[in-house]
């Protein structure tokens, strides 16, 4: 029993989304349209790009990354700014969720106890926003985009277009907020890096060397390969099978580690989704509520079920696609189930807390709340004047 409630509590999104589409078959009984439902493309892609980014990640590239700039700056609050920067234009090609597991951690084994407990709690919270901002700009950012970029009828640039404003109004407030960073104590980054700051595999795989360059190439090939399938070059079928067949030869640690409940969980949405469509009269109603307010909804929806579910919810019912991808993106800032990226920041610093004497994680929901709660007003406010 106990386990079935962590997994509960684990994996609420993906039961939710279970529950609905087992309620919903009552209505519209099981059948072979429920295969038609399921948008296979972006299970592909997405699980692709799960794997690639998982196995790059595990080479330490991001890590190294990190270190090499991080040695390049002089100040506790250049390396606090660069931290943050780092997951705002990384998360545009290797998802928010990807940044956040990567330079999280990375943050807090590097600034630690050295630069204080409120500068590291203001750092995380920056780069949380960061992640979850950077990523709305492409299609490669989060799986909502990667979803709405395979529906869209419209190509890469145009995409960006749509979003591009908000993206860089966030990072102009991103760039002032480095001036709040509280700097309690004295901090030397050169002393830092000299550390063991990440999961280098390099070093610790020193009998392997030749086996991780060849999963940094093959890997970093097969980044490109999924990047032409997002472009629509190359089909997305051919990408999962690619990696899923590099993945056994090379990476097995990394299969096994793929997010599979998230792909689960769009199934399931697929699923809920096409079986309400498929009744007329909820379908009618649905779509008269929605059209017209897919920004307002969308981002409303955000804040208590997150934005994925709130897009794969939503798009079958709005009219205007575009206002729906802006308004996930927004409602990505504010509480913290806005984007389930958010909730990896959290349970990153608080599993660290006690090791490194962090503040509370109280202290982090206020902080995280206050400074989400003003980007969010912001983006709407430019929604508004935008019109």
């Amino acid at each position: 029993m106990k386990n079935i409630i962590d997994f509960i509590r684990h994996e609420i999104v993906f039961c939710v989304a279970a529950l609905c589409a087992a309620v919903s078959a009552f209505f519209v009984p099981p059948s072979r349209t429920y295969i038609d439902y399921i948008d296979w493309n972006t299970l592909f892609i997405l699980f692709a790009l799960m794997g690639v980014i998982g196995s790059l990640r595990g080479c330490g590239v991001f890590d190294s990354l990190a270190r090499v700039l991080c040695a390049r700056v002089h100040s506790c609050r250049g390396v606090c700014a660069l931290l943050v920067l780092l997951c705002f234009f990384t998360s545009m090609f290797i998802t928010n969720d990807v940044a956040l597991l990567t330079f999280v951690p990375f943050s807090l084994l590097l600034l630690g106890k050295r630069a204080g407990g409120k500068t590291v709690l203001f750092v995380v919270v920056l780069e949380t926003v960061a992640a979850n901002t950077g990523s709305m700009l492409t299609p490669l950012g989060n799986p909502q985009n990667l979803f709405l970029f395979s529906k869209m009828n419209v190509g890469v640039l145009s995409f960006m277009g749509v979003i591009l404003l908000y993206s860089a109004v966030s990072l102009a407030l991103l760039l002032v907020s480095f001036f709040f960073i509280p700097l309690g104590r004295n901090f030397s980054p050169s002393c830092a890096i000299d550390e063991k700051t990440g999961s280098d595999k390099e070093s610790a795989e020193k009998k392997s060397i030749l086996l991780l360059r060849a999963k940094k190439l093959v890997f970093g090939a097969l980044f490109v390969l999924c990047l032409l399938c997002v472009l629509r070059i190359v089909p997305k079928w051919i990408s999962a099978f690619v990696v899923f067949a590099a993945l056994i030869a090379l990476d097995r640690k990394t299969l096994f580690s793929i997010d599979y409940m998230l792909l689960l969980t769009f199934a399931a949405f697929f699923v809920f989704t096409g079986n309400i469509a498929s009744i007329g009269s909820i379908r009618s109603i649905l779509q008269n509520a929605v059209a017209g307010h897919e920004f307002a909804l969308s981002a409303i929806c955000s804040q208590v079920i997150s934005n994925v579910p709130a897009t794969l919810l939503l798009y079958p019912f709005a009219k205007d696609t575009g206002s729906l991808l802006v308004g996930v993106n927004v409602g990505g800032l504010g509480t913290l189930v806005a984007s389930l990226a958010s909730l990896i920041s959290f349970k990153i610093y608080s599993g660290q807390r006690e090791k490194l004497g962090l503040l509370s994680p109280a202290r982090y929901l206020l902080v995280f709340t206050a400074v989400n709660v003003a980007f969010l007003c912001v983006l709407c406010l430019l929604r508004f004047v935008l019109g």
